[in-house]
């Protein structure tokens, strides 16, 4: 059985920096794609980040390109998203999503089909 745990949400003042990690257990190789979404209350689901280790290839969305890093650890079966200078619209609940279809990763801008999912967790960005 997949299961993926994230941690690391918290509340930050804007320009502070958060570190969500993301344990994932039950594949059998590190094989997959692994994102991380985000959800604002009153709004859709977007994707922030995704890593293909397959073919080492890395998305991040706009609105967060070079103030989000995304890192995956395979010895540790666990990917992070380093979150820096961050900002009050970047409050949302965070959730990490794996799928071994690398086809999926051209759904990492809103997760669509990705069969794997977290519980989220809350990052609140005060002013």
């Amino acid at each position: 059985e997949v299961q993926l745990v994230e941690s690391g949400g918290g509340l930050v003042q804007a320009g502070g920096s958060l570190r969500l990690s993301c344990i994932v257990s039950g594949f059998t190789s590190g094989d997959y794609v692994i994102g991380w979404f985000r959800q604002a209350p009153g709004k859709e689901r977007e994707g922030v980040s995704c890593y293909a280790s397959r073919v080492r290839a890395t998305y991040y969305a706009d609105s967060v390109k070079g103030r989000f890093t995304i890192h995956s650890d395979n010895a540790k079966n666990t990917a992070y998203l380093q979150m820096n200078s961050l900002k009050p619209e970047d409050t949302a609940v965070y959730y990490c999503a794996a799928d071994p279809d690398l086809r999926n990763y051209y759904h990492c801008s809103d997760g669509e089909g990705f069969p794997y999912w977290g519980q989220g967790t809350q990052v609140t960005v005060s002013t």
